[in-house]
């Protein structure tokens, strides 16, 4: 009987065992995993230590030094340096006036542009010249022109402008874009302040007259004015066959800068405009204009490779309050036009009275007469 009850014990324990296990295999295999998995982890712990990853991390951030490398740095610093030293002397000397001694013993301007001039619009004297009548490239003093002939066109200020594809094509230096809504008023601004192409072809075409009339009639007005080294090829100034002298165009600026609706627009130093919500912000490309420390009636600059940097300005003189008309035409940089102006206004006003009464006359001017 005692041998019974031992084996019924162990049936029973057997049965619970069997029962346990078939009710819950999850738990029984998660058992077994969990007595395997701290091995695992253990071995994989050894093989990723972060001794071993600083390792790794350091030999793969290590620079490398490479001869060829730094002598290509070096030249390229030397060669920046090189440049700046230079555009420095180039600064420092166009800020030097130079003067030369003239056929008659007197002290004159001595410039470095390809021509320039003083002239009096009031009683139509030259002043002063270097090669005044030469004729030239004049890049974007066209748009002076072209401020002209469009408000002489009786087009309405007003009138809303759309900007298309063929006004900015290759217009290099433009404010608009594509679809942008402008009136007349503010392309004549964009024209004459920030020297805008897209501006002045937009002007031509919207005009009364149509974009090709339009340059017939600048070139007609040209003639009009007496400008006969005058020619037009189109609104903007970017094609080099637009062509004049400084001569020519001192009395073109004096003639324009007298028309209160362009003269009031050159002397602007900024100007700001919208086209829905893009807000158009605009800097006079005249340094003397920005500067503000001479008297400017109207003045248009003028650039491209084959005119050099171009000014031409009428200024008016501290002390009688006199207009004076000054061009200069192929200057060697932008800062050179201007200080060359500068140099021709200060000595101009030195000698304004002597200038101005007929006392100092020009050479050539006796050899004409």
């Amino acid at each position: 009987m005692a041998n019974l009850n031992r084996v019924t014990k162990i049936v029973v324990s057997v049965a619970i065992v069997m029962a346990t296990m078939s009710s819950s295999p999850v738990a029984f295999a998660a058992t077994k995993t969990a007595q395997k998995t701290p091995a695992r982890a253990q071995t994989t712990k050894v093989t990723t230590t972060p001794a071993t990853a600083k390792k790794t991390t350091t030999v793969a951030r290590k620079p490398t030094y490479s001869a060829s490398a730094a002598r290509a740095r070096q030249a390229k610093l030397a060669t920046a340096r090189t440049a700046a030293a230079r555009r420095s002397a180039e600064l420092k000397d166009v800020q030097t006036p130079r003067f030369k001694i003239d056929e008659l013993g007197r002290e004159v301007p001595d410039v470095r542009a390809e021509s320039a001039i003083i002239y009096n619009p009031e009683t139509g004297e030259v002043l002063w010249e270097n090669h005044s009548k030469d004729q030239r490239s004049m890049a974007s003093i066209t748009k002076v022109m072209t401020a002209v002939v469009f408000l002489e066109s009786n087009t309405p200020l007003s009138d809303v402008i759309t900007v298309q594809r063929a006004d900015v094509a290759n217009a290099s230096t433009t404010y608009p874009r594509v679809g942008y809504k402008l009136t007349g008023e503010d392309l004549l601004n964009l024209l004459l302040i920030g020297s805008d192409n897209a501006a002045a072809r937009a002007l031509a075409r919207n005009s009364n007259l149509g974009y090709e009339p339009f340059i017939q009639r600048m070139n007609e007005k040209a003639k009009e004015l007496g400008l006969e080294s005058t020619v037009y090829a189109d609104p903007s100034g970017l094609l080099a066959d637009n062509m004049s002298s400084a001569y020519d165009l001192a009395r073109l600026i004096a003639y324009a800068a007298a028309d209160e609706r362009i003269g009031s627009v050159m002397r602007k130093s900024t100007y700001t405009t919208q086209s829905g919500r893009t807000i158009i912000n605009v800097h006079s490309t005249n340094q003397i204009v920005r500067n503000g420390d001479i008297d400017v009636v109207g003045g248009k600059t003028g650039f491209i490779s084959r005119s050099g940097y171009c000014l031409a300005t009428l200024l008016r003189l501290p002390q009688s309050g006199q207009q004076v008309a000054f061009v200069v035409m192929g200057a060697k940089s932008n800062a050179g036009r201007f200080w060359e102006t500068r140099h021709l206004f200060n000595w101009m006003s030195s000698r304004s009275k002597s200038l101005l009464e007929g006392d100092f006359q020009q050479p050539q001017q006796q050899q004409e007469n």
